[in-house]
């Protein structure tokens, strides 16, 4: 049958003999997912995409049901929501019983109505509809995509310290803006109170202690709905691609902003970009403050080691996936 099946309660059961779950998050984008739920269930069966779709019910269920989708043998889940949304499902995903080459058992894939949507550039769907979302969903290939690993957690697009991690916190008291136009507005919100933290940051490739604006940590090439940081960043390279900023005055970091947009930043002097497998960040003078794929977290301690698990994330790409959007 093509259609959607019953809903599933926190912690229910998934059928097994859905081809695909559907995982749609209401509250993604700022609401938008409750609304555009029909056009999504539509576009799904225009595709002609066997489904059942559940909605979460609030943070971690999206964990939940991942964990519950791998253990059940589901061939592939789809994510209706944002960048957050796919943050919990991929872990849930990477908490259950790997396939025989390592990666995840499920498939994964994104219909993008969240506010930032930087994962969909990854997977071919960024700015798409639903509708056609669901079409290039439905003839995708599968790739084994690289994910990121911090205080027992994983992260599938960036982590981000410093500026970018006050700009999501910005980013969410802004109820009123969607897209890229909250980031923006974040970000000049977020230089009245920021202070640029003293980091030291070690790894084989690079090594450096001082006050930085930020750095970014990536296995994708965008953060913040389109701030380029890690424009040249591969997926599937076995690398993390790291981008510091040192501590700069106000105007001349203005001035940087459309360098960023644009992913041009990487000839300025006050910019370092390298890439690497392992990352130890300590930070001397206070607590850390860190967002992953756009969640902040709040560890406890001075110091992080972020490493890389290669090809674990089994990932539906289609056709465009992986270029600069």
């Amino acid at each position: 049958m093509v259609g959607s099946g019953p809903p599933f309660a926190l912690g229910a059961p998934i059928g097994s003999t859905a081809i695909t779950l559907v995982i749609l998050n209401p509250a993604s984008g700022r609401g938008k997912g409750k609304k555009l739920r029909p056009r999504v269930e539509r576009g799904l069966r225009d595709a002609g995409i066997e489904f059942d779709l559940v909605e979460t019910t609030g943070p971690g269920h999206a964990v939940t049901l991942g964990r519950d989708a791998a253990a059940a043998g589901v061939a592939r889940v789809l994510c209706v929501g944002g960048d957050g949304t796919l943050h919990e499902t991929a872990n849930g995903l990477l908490q259950g019983p790997p396939a025989a080459d390592g990666a995840t058992g499920p498939a994964l894939g994104v219909i993008p109505i969240g506010t930032g949507n930087d994962f969909a550039k990854l997977l071919g769907v960024f700015k798409l509809p639903p509708e056609a979302a669901a079409a290039r969903m439905a003839g995708a290939s599968e790739r084994l995509f690289d994910v990121g690993r911090v205080i027992n957690e994983y992260f599938t697009n960036s982590l981000g310290i410093g500026f970018d991690a006050e700009v999501v916190r910005q980013a969410d008291k802004l109820p009123g803006l969607r897209g890229l136009a909250v980031y923006v507005v974040a970000v000049y919100k977020t230089f009245v109170i920021f202070r640029a933290p003293v980091l030291e940051v070690v790894s084989p490739a690079h090594r450096e202690t001082g006050a930085m604006m930020m750095l970014e940590c990536s296995i994708g090439v965008s953060a913040g709905g389109g701030f380029y940081l890690t424009p040249h960043a591969d997926p599937s390279d076995g690398l993390l691609d790291v981008c510091l900023i040192r501590k700069v005055g106000l105007l001349k970091f203005l001035r940087y902003v459309p360098l960023v947009l644009s992913g041009t930043h990487g000839d300025i002097k006050e910019v370092a970009m390298f890439s690497t497998e392992s990352l130890t960040i300590r930070s001397p003078e206070g607590p850390l403050l860190l967002h992953l794929d756009g969640e902040l977290r709040a560890p406890e301690g001075r110091e992080i080691e972020v490493t890389l698990a290669p090809k674990r994330l089994r990932v539906l790409v289609g056709a465009g996936g992986g270029k600069k959007a």
